[in-house]
């Protein structure tokens, strides 16, 4: 029998505290999973998990690489030494060795954040060193040629991008554009500094346009279609008051005395109000909501009613629910990783600490989330996180990983003691 010692599975011990910063959600654009909590546990095996057949790519420290399907893309920074200019190069893997399907120019200096494919073209998100601080590139997925390039970020929508220009408040109006070929599909007003995102399964499927005095307004993210306006505050001075969406709803931040306020997000309908101070992100978790505290500590709420089922100091957010149970995060990530818990979903009881994780980064998403953790000899232990379970059940051994792992729906590929990156198949 073989023994892999993760630590030890605990369900009485509380975790550390929890720290000030909030996780980001999983699978958001630009939003990477940043939080969870320390403990340990035991799991034994009848045989070592399979170590499957590394495949390595090439690509420099300052290289990043994205997963799509059956595709990687890697960014390589400029080298002026060799007079190369940043390239985006494309690799399908499927079966045999990894195939350069080609590479291109890219405008331009900057960093990518995000690459993926969408109706057959691959779309391009990242920082510039040009007047605007972000752009958004489209690329022919079968010929690497560049269809467009627009400033601001695209998130996906659907069947379309919806197009913002952070960071230059006043100038652009949001809009739907065509992922083909960039051209303007649809506008409404607004700008990144008084407009809400709500996603679902597809993308941002609402706009909340907040404007400081007068109606707020709702839009559908597909048609434009106006679905709500209302003032929420008449007769209040003009001001900018703190939003958040999360279930089905609109959240209105008190600044006074810390209360808040929920709306149906497609009619703006008042639905309750709660006591709650320094709520910094709220999320679905579950059949509950979840708002965490600016200074840590986790609200679990009816959704229905704004009641409190539950609270705890010692959880930052939530990462995922499954068998009505929560997985929580707390603290900030550490060289070690982040730190992870179960807890019931009705109560709040903790189930089982699971240590410290490396949760990686999702291009695509499924419903499963992974985790790693550095084992020895340039080894990472891939563990998937199920809180339905009540603890990681173990994947694969990644021999020749070092970190930095992002992961599709049946890719993953992390930095690699060669330098470049290691590709390995999803269980």
């Amino acid at each position: 029998m073989t023994v892999i010692d993760l630590g030890e599975l605990r369900d009485d011990t509380a975790p550390d505290p929890a720290a000030r910063r909030r996780p980001r959600a999983v699978g958001r654009p630009f939003r990477s999973v940043v939080v969870l909590l320390v403990a340990l546990v035991t799991l034994t095996a009848g045989a070592p998990p399979p170590r499957s057949a590394v495949r390595t790519l090439p690509g420099g420290p300052a290289a990043a690489a994205f997963v799509s399907g059956d595709r990687v893309y890697v960014v390589q920074p400029s080298d002026p030494q060799r007079g190369v200019g940043r390239q985006l190069v494309a690799y399908r893997v499927a079966g045999g060795p990894p195939r350069t399907l080609w590479r291109t120019l890219l405008p331009g200096e900057g960093a990518a954040t995000t690459v993926w494919e969408q109706d057959g073209t691959v779309l391009l998100v990242g920082r510039t060193a040009g007047d605007y601080p972000w752009e958004t590139i489209g690329f022919d997925a079968r010929t690497g040629r560049v269809s467009w390039l627009q400033p601001g970020v695209g998130f996906p929508a659907g069947g379309a991008l919806l197009m913002q220009v952070p960071e230059m408040t006043g100038r652009e109006a949001i809009r739907r554009v065509a992922v083909s070929d960039g051209r303007t599909l649809w506008s409404v007003p607004g700008t990144p500094d008084n407009v809400e995102l709500g996603f679902g399964p597809s993308g941002v499927d609402r706009l909340v346009h907040l404007p400081a005095a007068g109606e707020t307004a709702v839009y559908d993210a597909a048609s434009g279609t106006r679905l709500a306006a209302r003032d929420l505050t008449p007769g209040d001075r003009p001001t900018r008051r703190r939003t958040l969406l999360a279930a089905g709803m609109l959240l209105v931040l008190g600044d006074d005395i810390g209360s808040v306020t929920a709306y149906d997000l497609d009619t703006l309908q008042r639905r309750w109000t709660a006591q709650l101070p320094l709520v910094g992100y709220a999320e679905r978790c579950g059949s509950l909501l979840c708002a965490s505290r600016l200074t840590g500590g986790m609200w679990a709420l009816d959704p229905a009613t704004g009641a409190v089922r539950w609270t705890d100091d010692r959880w930052t957010g939530t990462m995922a629910a499954s068998g009505g149970r929560l997985l929580v995060a707390a603290g900030d990530p550490t060289a070690t990783g982040t730190a992870l818990a179960v807890v019931e979903e009705a109560t709040g009881r903790l189930v089982a600490d699971l240590g410290r994780w490396d949760v990686i980064a999702q291009d695509e998403f499924d419903g499963r989330l992974f985790g790693v953790r550095r084992i020895r000899n340039s080894r990472l232990l891939l563990v998937e996180l199920d809180p339905a379970g009540g603890r990681p059940e173990v994947r694969d051994v990644l021999v020749g990983a070092v970190g930095d792992c992002r992961m599709g729906v049946r890719l993953l590929v992390c930095r690699h003691t060669d330098g470049g990156f290691g590709l390995w198949r999803l269980p």
